[in-house]
């Protein structure tokens, strides 16, 4: 993880760079007439969208969904990266927070992987691929380690390594671990808002961003009827909700009392709610919900892009398009593999 950065930012040019990078993403018109494509012409499509030097990477030993996937999430390690170096000073550490999102979440697929006892040769060829110079070091944990409490331990000297050290002894479930690693990433994301070249936006959108999560958490956690007393150990601290009102939500019964604990918050946002607790319960599906909370987030960057053109907004709302673009992508290569309609991925993706 970077830790706060001395020096000065170069503002002015990040900013431009990654206006520029945003720029040259796939818009809206584009992706939907990608939906309209049939699941063999997909792939090559892709390709000619910048994607096509990973997509020949994996060509030579992958097919179909799985070949444009691994492409996919290599391309994103190569542009991450990339931006990652032409951020200088306070700013790179803001940046970093949002980079290394994907190593907290790469840490969770090797725990998952090993948790779920999947072979070195399916994490190395399907998972993790190996062709991707970045996954390097989550393969090595995968091909020393037999246990998550043991793949645990192999992270030590990295943050969420460290987080996850506070568990030993305690037979800590995987569940908890990703709970863990949650409450580490936040802490961190926190600390930097409050450094140098941050301001007022950013710690409001980090702490709604925790908000967020507490909540599609609290549904979940409601669902597989864990004890409120867990559930409010769960909580990630720091949100704009007030801890007194969680505790109130830790101690809801239904989903509508969730909703209801929840509006007692100035805090909570709870335009459009009813219509996506509608529909969580007649499909059963949490998707509506965690939804709405995505699209609410990102309404919220873009606004604070468009207000703070000189900062790290426009890096940062770079970084979250970029991977939006790569997971509607994903979903249009996946759904249309399976045969979902055109219609049904749209309804799912996020222009």
């Amino acid at each position: 993880m970077t830790g706060i950065v001395s020096g000065r930012s170069n503002i002015y040019n990040a900013a431009a760079r990654a206006k520029a990078r945003k720029a040259s993403l796939i818009d809206s018109t584009r992706m939907r007439q990608l939906l309209q494509l049939g699941p063999e012409s997909i792939g090559a499509s892709i390709g000619e969208l910048g994607y096509r030097n990973e997509m020949d990477i994996y060509s030579a030993r992958m097919t179909g969904a799985d070949a444009v996937e691994a492409a996919l999430f290599h391309n994103l390690d190569n542009d991450l990266s990339e931006v990652m170096r032409f951020c200088q000073g306070p700013l790179k550490s803001i940046v970093s927070v949002y980079v290394e999102r994907l190593s907290y979440e790469k840490a969770k697929t090797v725990l998952r992987a090993v948790n779920g006892g999947c072979s070195d040769e399916l994490i190395e060829s399907q998972i993790l691929p190996s062709e991707n110079p970045m996954n390097s070091i989550w393969l090595d944990i995968v091909r020393t380690t037999e246990t998550v409490a043991e793949a645990a331990s192999a992270m030590a000297g990295t943050p969420w390594g460290k987080e996850l050290a506070k568990l030993e002894g305690s037979e800590a479930t995987l569940e908890e671990m990703e709970d863990a690693l949650d409450r580490q990433y936040y802490s961190h994301a926190l600390k930097v808002s409050k450094g140098r070249d941050s301001n007022i936006h950013l710690m409001k959108y980090i702490r709604t961003e925790i908000d967020h999560r507490n909540i599609i958490n609290q549904f979940r956690e409601l669902r597989q009827n864990i004890s409120p007393d867990k559930r409010l150990r769960m909580v990630i601290h720091g949100g704009r909700i007030p801890s007194s009102v969680m505790t109130q939500v830790s101690q809801a019964t239904s989903q509508e009392a969730i909703i209801d604990a929840l509006r007692r918050s100035n805090s909570f946002d709870d335009d459009g709610f009813d219509e996506a607790l509608e529909k969580s319960n007649s499909t059963g599906s949490l998707d509506p919900i965690a939804s709405l909370l995505t699209h609410k987030r990102h309404a919220m960057l873009r606004r604070f892009a468009y207000l703070n053109p000189v900062s790290s907004f426009p890096v940062i709302y770079y970084i979250e398009r970029k991977v939006l673009e790569i997971q509607n992508l994903r979903l249009l290569v996946r759904g249309k593999t399976i045969g979902l309609t055109s219609e049904v991925l749209e309804a799912h993706m996020d222009f």
